[in-house]
């Protein structure tokens, strides 16, 4: 239960930390965090030229996410099903930790959904998806 538990509430103290961080910070911040976040499993994440396919792939959606939280949770996404095939894999983010994917698949999610009601409240003032890659 506490491998569930545990991920989960990492990523809502992450959430919660970055409520602190004022705007246009905080977008900024959770865009260069999930560009870091695609180039996870790099050095040993068992995909091969996939690893760097993902990472730029994620580094797209890290520029866009400067000037949407739509691309930033998408990337979370992205993110989570990386990390699901990893797990499936065997070949975990933290290589002592067998788990950790897992629990990585657990802890986007969170910050994604977060991201989404981000951008659907900016949304409402105005500042859309449709904007971003102008």
């Amino acid at each position: 239960m506490l491998g569930y538990v545990v991920p989960v509430a990492i990523g809502a103290l992450y959430v919660a930390l970055n409520s602190f961080v004022p705007e246009p910070h905080r977008r900024r911040f959770n865009a260069v965090m999930v560009g870091g976040a695609g180039a996870a499993y790099i050095s040993g994440g068992g995909f091969g030229l996939w690893e760097l396919a993902f990472a730029a792939v994620m580094a797209a959606l890290a520029f866009a996410g400067l000037r949407s939280y739509a691309f930033i949770g998408l990337g979370w996404l992205l993110h989570t099903a990386w990390d699901v095939a990893h797990h499936h894999k065997g070949a975990p983010i933290i290589p002592s930790l067998h788990d950790s994917s897992f629990g990585c698949a657990l802890c986007d999610p969170v910050i994604a959904v977060w991201c989404f009601w981000l951008a659907f409240r900016s949304g409402a003032r105005g500042a859309d998806a449709a904007t971003a890659l102008r």
